[in-house]
């Protein structure tokens, strides 16, 4: 690994190790009560005694996440193509797309529950939220092709299905995969959301259940433990797809062949 990568893992750990310590000590130094703020002692705690439940919890979310991430990219990256070769079909439905963008997920939530299960219920608000960055990215990218290529290609009398297999496709794949990057943190808030909201209504397994659950019972280190999880979980999921797009760009796109030097 050269230096460059070792500084860029460095920094974060050392500052999240200095976090932690101000953290500890000001919990020490001021007598805070674990009901208001536990110690990362106290959390680390909660996280091994209660890891079964977590864990568990954790899974539940992930995988509801994780399904509604893989919806929403399939589906955004079929109607992209779909919107830029026929764009009649565009201008009728992308409006209603920016329609369930802009509209809160905290207002649909509720109404999703009386009408849908529990589980596609919370996968149908991890899908909407994720659902739209693809969406949106992806289009940009096929729009964005350099009109010189497109030129040479009809002139060469290629198809519009080569021209897009072979020029728009691999040319929009940059915007393509950093819409995939957002969605999978977009989805995995959808999901705790749609979790939130179940569980105001007294039913749900996952892991944003089990923070509110934990809120109604005032153990605040379990509630930390869980919070921990859903942010480390969703860190992994950003990590994830960086690398798949490092691996697919870093070759050829600028971007990431910066970053190798």
């Amino acid at each position: 690994m050269s230096p460059r990568g070792l500084v860029r893992i460095a920094l974060p750990l050392v500052l999240l190790a200095v976090a932690v310590a101000v953290w500890d000590a000001a919990v020490r130094a001021f007598a805070i009560p674990p009901y208001i703020l536990p110690g990362p002692a106290l959390v680390m705690g909660s996280l091994v005694g209660d890891s079964g439940l977590l864990f568990g919890s954790l899974a539940v979310t992930l995988t509801l996440a994780l399904e509604g991430f893989a919806l929403a990219a399939i589906g955004g990256v079929f109607w992209a193509i779909v919107f830029n070769q026929w764009r009649l079909i565009e201008y009728s439905f992308y409006p209603y797309a920016v329609v369930l963008q802009v509209t809160p997920v905290v207002a649909i939530a509720p109404l999703l529950l009386i009408y849908l299960p529990q589980h596609l219920a919370v996968l149908a608000c991890a899908w909407i939220v994720a659902f739209f960055p693809v969406l949106a990215n992806t289009t940009l990218g096929l729009r964005s092709v350099d009109r010189n290529l497109v030129a040479l290609f009809e002139l060469y009398k290629a198809s519009r299905w080569q021209v897009l297999t072979r020029l728009k496709l691999p040319a929009a794949l940059p915007q393509m995969l950093a819409g995939l990057r957002i969605a999978g943190g977009l989805s995995l808030i959808g999901a705790v959301v749609a979790e939130i909201a179940a569980g105001s209504a007294g039913a749900g397994s996952g892991l944003a259940y089990r923070i509110a659950e934990s809120g109604y019972r005032l153990n605040i280190p379990r509630m930390f433990a869980a919070l921990l999880l859903l942010s480390l979980a969703g860190v992994a999921i950003f990590m994830v797809l960086s690398a798949l797009s490092h691996l697919v760009l870093r070759r050829w796109h600028e971007s990431e062949v910066k970053e190798d030097r």
